[in-house]
């Protein structure tokens, strides 16, 4: 049993729920947020759940000049029964706990964040879509309070949730997408912050991501930091490519983000017994199986998009497309799959939900 108390303070100004149709991506948000601070002579207290709402921070934050802060993403689904249920929330506070470690960061009670969490999820359960391909993307983030201009880590921190009812994160929904890999550009190396979710990483990949969009393409792949061969991950999901049937993923190495989607993605191709091997790949190496016919699919995995097939690499001045810039086997059964578990349509052998509204 946590030792904390939530306090509950009602909004009582609803906002105008936005109709399923009109949904995209982190545009609306709730009535309510969670916010628990944190001293060094207190540690993190002060739970509650308030009306959201801007937030009051000093002009010296440390957050603001120096970026120290986290973030993580989740989802609630409505399912078909109404029942409201998370997706492996355990696995999203471990990792910001470990994003925490390396940004000099406390970290938090992980079972208390999911009970937090569930507690202002039921508070807004209304907000919860129910139309297909539709959620609650959770957004629990954490950032640096002291006002200091000094470089160290803070005194003083604030540990929040928002939530956001949303669409689907690309326009193209489960349709393939078109990727163009980054050449120029560095995301994160060995060593840095890139395997810890904080905001420098999404900022330093925004430069490559605008240049790309005015030519229809809707991510970067990153290639590593060092000698810009080795295939990474796309600025918002991990990724995988089938290749005479066995599916290979970007092996983690300390620049690459562990993704929940992209564990549960390996865990299911074991469970189907489909060859699945993490290990470097250089985009020579795809290219060249993509010149023998051997590049089958390829695909994303994150939280927001779920699933999401590529039909189209743009490398050094060639366009590879891939499956005939239709959707994959594979891609199609993980994306029905993992969806199917999440909304509650399909069995859930691996336990990965947890209910929020029984």
């Amino acid at each position: 049993m946590s030792e904390y108390t939530i306090t509950y303070i009602k909004n009582e100004n609803p906002k105008e729920k936005p109709k399923s149709d009109e949904l995209s991506f982190g545009k609306y948000f709730t009535d309510h947020m969670f916010i628990q601070d944190y001293n060094q002579e207190r540690g993190w207290h002060n739970p509650r759940i308030v009306p959201y709402k801007p937030i009051e921070l000093d002009p010296a934050a440390i957050v603001l000049h120096y970026g120290q802060m986290v973030f993580e993403g989740l989802k609630a689904y409505r399912t078909e029964r109404d029942k409201i249920q998370l997706f492996r929330p355990d696995k999203n506070m471990e990792r910001l706990n470990r994003s925490n470690d390396r940004m000099c960061i406390p970290k938090i009670d992980e079972e208390f964040a999911i009970d937090a969490i569930k507690h202002l999820v039921h508070i807004d359960q209304e907000w919860v879509p129910d139309a297909l391909g539709t959620s609650l993307y959770i957004r629990p983030f954490i950032i640096s309070t002291e006002p200091y201009l000094g470089v160290s880590p803070s005194a003083t921190y604030q540990f929040m949730v928002i939530l956001s009812p949303v669409g689907t994160y690309y326009e193209e929904g489960i349709n393939p997408v078109k990727i163009a890999v980054e050449n120029q550009y560095v995301r994160a190396v060995k060593g840095g912050t890139g395997e810890a979710k904080t905001a420098g990483n999404y900022a330093s990949s925004l430069k490559a991501q605008e240049q790309v969009a005015d030519e229809g393409y809707a991510q970067v792949l990153w290639m590593d930091g060092v000698e810009k061969k080795y295939i990474e991950e796309v600025g918002s999901m991990n990724v995988f490519f089938k290749i005479n049937g066995e599916i290979v993923t970007p092996a983690l190495n300390g620049s690459i983000l562990e993704g929940v989607t992209r564990n549960s993605v390996i865990q299911l191709l074991k469970h189907w017994d489909i060859p699945v091997i993490e290990r470097r790949i250089t985009m020579e190496e795809l290219y060249e199986h993509h010149q023998k016919g051997e590049l089958q699919e390829a695909f994303g995995s994150g939280t927001a998009a779920v699933i999401s097939p590529v039909g189209e690499l743009a490398w050094e001045g060639t366009k590879m497309e891939i499956n005939d810039g239709k959707t994959g086997e594979i891609a199609k059964r993980l994306y029905d799959t993992l969806t199917g578990i999440q909304y509650g349509s399909e069995k859930d052998p691996f336990n990965w939900t947890a209910k929020v509204k029984y």
